[in-house]
């Protein structure tokens, strides 16, 4: 870790991840009441008082840790949509999401987590995914790997396992619009109801291929940089690179080497 002091600011970030989930997030989950949770857009978009008061509180904390740096999260662009602006500027701009799997943690199921990422000229230079039930955290930084930061501090680096030889035996997460007609080719289709344990199970080699249509920031920015750091490929359908400035992106496919991205990437009906 060498960019902007970035071994001092990962532990920074790790600390305030751990702090405000253990104490916004973590005493809420499965105690809920009927007013501290809402819809926003559809009845299955969902935020809650959990949602809102950890955005609010990691804000500060990251505007401090980094001087002259901008934050974004999903509720703050949920308010105002212009913020996404931002991403595309000079200036280092964090994204937050205070919660992915809003669904999971409102219906106690125990899938959810906090996601962190930090935008430089439009492209991911370090990303956050925090566990707040298991108190551990993946992160990479832009060329200089990936690892896990476990509750007690001991930090591991995160390298994906090679894949089952056969696609029989492969675990996989693919958007059945795109993916209908090949889905019977692998052992299992899992959806996990959150972006960020999709990554992390991607990560661990429990999963082999990720695809995802809708492409929001605080949803992958992160996750994209610690497979790809981790040592998987990923790239958009057409070939071009995830870029998590960049609107209205659709069909991004991850996998564990180049040669599996082609073979799956050529499965695709779009």
């Amino acid at each position: 870790m060498t960019r902007f002091g970035s071994t001092a600011l990962h532990e920074r970030v790790v600390a305030a991840l751990k702090e405000v989930a253990g104490e916004s997030i973590v005493p809420r989950f499965n105690k809920l009441r009927k007013e501290d949770v809402r819809a926003k857009t559809h009845p299955a978009d969902l935020v809650t008082i959990a949602d809102e008061e950890a955005e609010q509180r990691l804000t500060p904390i990251l505007r401090g840790a980094l001087p002259g740096s901008r934050v974004i999260g999903e509720e703050s662009v949920a308010a105002d949509p212009g913020l996404l602006k931002l991403l595309a500027e000079d200036h280092p701009v964090w994204v937050i999401d205070p919660i992915d799997g809003t669904s999971n943690f409102v219906n106690g199921i125990p899938r959810f987590a906090v996601i962190i990422a930090l935008i430089a000229r439009g492209e991911t230079i370090m990303g956050w995914i925090h566990d707040p039930l298991t108190g551990k955290t993946i992160a990479a930084e832009q060329g200089a790997g990936a690892w896990e930061t476990a509750i007690a501090g001991d930090v591991i680096r995160r390298e994906l396992p090679a894949p089952p030889f056969a696609l029989k035996d492969m675990t996989v997460a693919l958007h059945p619009r795109a993916f209908a007609k090949s889905l019977g080719k692998f052992a299992r289709n899992l959806r996990l109801g959150s972006a960020a344990h999709d990554y992390w199970t991607l990560t661990a080699g429990d999963m082999q291929l990720l695809a995802y249509r809708s492409l929001k920031p605080w949803d992958h920015a992160a996750g994209v940089l610690i497979h790809r750091e981790a040592g998987g490929h990923n790239a958009m359908l057409n070939g071009m690179p995830y870029r998590p400035a960049l609107p209205n992106q659709e069909w991004l496919l991850l996998a564990p080497n180049d040669a599996l991205w082609r073979e799956a990437a050529e499965m695709a009906e779009r």
